[in-house]
């Protein structure tokens, strides 16, 4: 027993000397993952605080190059090509970089993700891309640096960056478009379903594209729907219809929606259908 008891108390003993304390990170990482038309975008990176720190002409010099952030390299993944100011970069990751200024920003795309900081001399042949963005001040202090995707449409978005009373704003464009064209193109010169021409329609309106084709694509999918369209189908066809001048059919298309939503008791569609006919009918 004696013997069990010396080498419990070895045990607990070695074990107490491995143990680690455990606090929080001064600067911890975060994660960002958005959907950009059809590619997938993440950004990876620390998050300093100001902890009452002038930051900008202070604690980051103006006009030197800067991790933008904290710790390893801020990075910006796409699994798609995507365009910096009209120049096409490929798939992959890249370190951000940036040279803070009080009238403009330099916003630097690397391809060399593994620094930890700033290098401190950039190799131009790994500089993907570097662009000129003007910063813009904050009402309200962000005390904890931020990175994110905004302003997201079909095609685009806006790297943000921000912290202490400045915001900088990257335009990223992505190849939706491209992408979605050759998959209609593909698909319907094939064997397509009515959700696919519907689709395609849709598409078409939202994209501010050929709204005669979107109306042939659009009649198509509800006339391949026999007696009983979608509520939804109908609504967007009176969107199409509408758009393309044809207010009699929109009209026409809105009260088949309305009544196809009240029998599923969907009351948004309901809402939606009203207003339009309201609108339209007077």
């Amino acid at each position: 027993m004696r013997k069990f008891l010396m080498l419990f108390g070895a045990i607990f003993t070695i074990s107490s000397m491995n143990a680690q304390i455990e606090t929080p990170q001064p600067s911890p990482m975060a994660t960002v993952n958005q959907v950009v038309g059809l590619s997938n975008a993440t950004i990876e990176y620390f998050r300093p605080a100001m902890r009452g720190r002038k930051i900008f002409g202070g604690l980051v010099p103006f006009k030197e190059m800067w991790r933008t952030g904290a710790n390893a390299n801020s990075k910006v993944t796409f699994d798609t090509s995507f365009s910096i100011d009209g120049k096409e970069l490929p798939a992959g990751t890249y370190a951000v970089f940036s040279k803070p200024g009080t009238s403009d920003w330099e916003v630097y795309f690397y391809t060399k993700t593994d620094n930890w900081g700033a290098p401190r001399e950039i190799d131009q042949t790994l500089v993907a891309a570097v662009l000129k963005v003007q910063p813009v001040a904050l009402h309200d202090p962000v005390e904890s640096f931020y990175m994110g995707f905004e302003n997201i449409t079909n095609d685009s978005a806006h790297l943000v960056i921000e912290w202490e009373n400045t915001r900088v704003a990257v335009p990223i464009q992505v190849p939706t478009d491209a992408a979605v064209m050759s998959s209609i193109n593909k698909i319907l010169s094939a064997t397509p379903t009515l959700n696919d021409f519907y689709t395609a329609a849709v598409y078409y309106l939202n994209a501010g594209k050929d709204l005669n084709q979107a109306t042939e694509w659009v009649d198509k999918a509800i006339e391949m729907s026999g007696d009983d369209p979608k509520f939804y189908m109908l609504r967007q066809q009176s969107l199409i219809h509408m758009a393309n001048g044809d207010k009699a059919g929109a009209i026409k298309a809105a009260k088949a929606s309305l009544e196809a939503s009240k029998k599923v008791g969907n009351m948004d569609y309901v809402r939606m259908n009203e207003a339009s006919l309201k609108e339209w009918q007077n």
